[in-house]
């Protein structure tokens, strides 16, 4: 099988003239590929297949294929770091065309043509096993590229996450049955996989009705004592925003939007908030106190104070993440925590955030910390090391003289 996929992929890619540049070469790939026989396409979708699985055997969270920047290489991320598995050998800037667009549907085909980028699903079955990915595909110096993430078969569970029990009250819908709760980190720092621990948690043991929206979908829930939806953007659902609106009148008890990428989303986010359900989402930032400033200053000015009074009154939880090199070869989550206490709700209104800092460190008998006091946690228990705490830190001074170290410069 894998022998006849590389053939077609050197066939389809020998019979592209040179004289077709750019996104007329892509659309004249789609028309070749259409004219495969089904036994072609499904070799190919196997030798993507064969990639994909390798992922769970070396512990792969992410591969990457096609365009300049692999030099014909398949890539993986092995527990942090990205390198070229040379073994599969070299493919040819049109072969990885090609092979990418193999596993695109048509519609899926045109929406990148015209788009240029695609967020996307994807499912391998293979001996009984099921793996599921989230996959972007996109365009490097008009070749394509793809990234695809490899979403964990189990939820991480909600114990592992080691939070104090006064957060664990505020993010079940038991104890708190509206406000909003962000998970927060750059990207590849697990804010999914700790999202869906905490949806898992609320399966398990609370009564009710969860709505997610996410782009894609990841991890898929089972119905326990919640009726789970599960809404993709792009396939069940326009957008984000849409997505929220609609589940207002779906009798929702938790609507989780997977992230809050523009202003739109980020209002909506508010004001279903403010309806009285919880709500959670993600946002790509590295601290408590940027994820505020950040939700405030990605709207217009004219919205900021109506904004930063509604945040204050809405939010519940901001829980900021890193995943961190550890001393056994793998990583482990490290995480600051913000909850929304009176004094915080007065920063946030009195635009005063600078000082919300100071109050998660003050706040450990809350649940609050601050990154660098979880990092020196970890370093204490002996998980990872001191240099590996000093980078990951986001205050790099304050981290030092919580560990009692000589400066090392570089400031915050």
């Amino acid at each position: 099988m894998i022998e006849t996929a590389i053939k077609t992929l050197q066939e389809i890619a020998s019979a592209l003239p040179d004289t077709v540049p750019g996104m007329e070469r892509q659309m004249l790939i789609g028309d070749l590929l259409t004219k495969q026989s089904p036994a072609e396409r499904t070799a190919l979708r196997k030798l993507m297949d064969t990639y994909l699985v390798r992922m769970s055997k070396i512990n792969a969270s992410d591969i990457d294929i096609g365009g300049y920047g692999t030099g014909g290489h398949v890539w993986y991320r092995i527990y942090g770091e990205k390198r070229p598995a040379k073994d599969l050998g070299n493919f040819t800037l049109d072969e990885f065309n090609v092979l990418i667009q193999s596993i695109l549907l048509e519609r899926q085909r045109l929406f990148l043509y015209e788009n240029r980028s695609l967020d996307l699903s994807y499912s391998v079955t293979e001996e009984d096993k099921s793996y599921r990915y989230r996959a972007n595909a996109y365009f490097d110096l008009d070749h394509l590229a793809l990234n695809m993430r490899s979403i964990n078969t189990n939820v991480r569970p909600y114990k592992n996450l080691e939070f104090h029990q006064n957060v664990t009250k505020m993010l079940s819908l038991a104890h708190m049955e509206q406000g909003l709760t962000l998970v927060t980190g750059i990207t590849g720092s697990g804010k999914s996989s700790t999202l869906d621990s905490i949806i898992d948690a609320n399966n398990h043991t609370v009564d009710g009705h969860v709505v997610i929206i996410a782009s894609p979908v990841e991890y898929v829930h089972r119905p326990d004592h919640c009726i789970i939806r599960h809404r993709e953007v792009g396939r069940d659902v326009l957008s984000f925003k849409e997505g929220a609106i609609q589940a207002l009148r779906q009798d929702p008890d938790i609507i989780v939007i997977g992230e809050m990428r523009d202003p739109d989303t980020i209002l909506t986010a508010l004001e279903i908030t403010d309806s009285g359900h919880k709500v959670f989402s993600t946002l790509h930032t590295a601290s408590a106190v940027e994820t505020i400033d950040r939700i405030i200053g990605e709207v217009p000015e004219r919205e900021q104070e109506r904004v930063r009074i509604r945040l204050a009154d809405t939010l519940t939880t901001v829980v900021s993440q890193k995943l961190v090199p550890s001393l056994d070869g793998k990583r482990v989550l490290a995480k600051e925590v913000m909850i929304m206490t009176p004094s915080v709700r007065a920063a946030i209104k009195n635009n005063n955030t600078g000082e919300i800092y100071q109050m998660m460190a003050e706040s450990g008998d809350l649940g609050m910390m601050t990154l660098e006091q979880d990092l020196k946690r970890l370093y204490m228990q002996k998980r990872i090391s001191l240099e590996n705490g000093v980078v990951a830190s986001n205050n790099k001074r304050r981290f030092q003289q919580i560990m009692n170290l000589a400066p090392m410069g570089g400031g915050d």
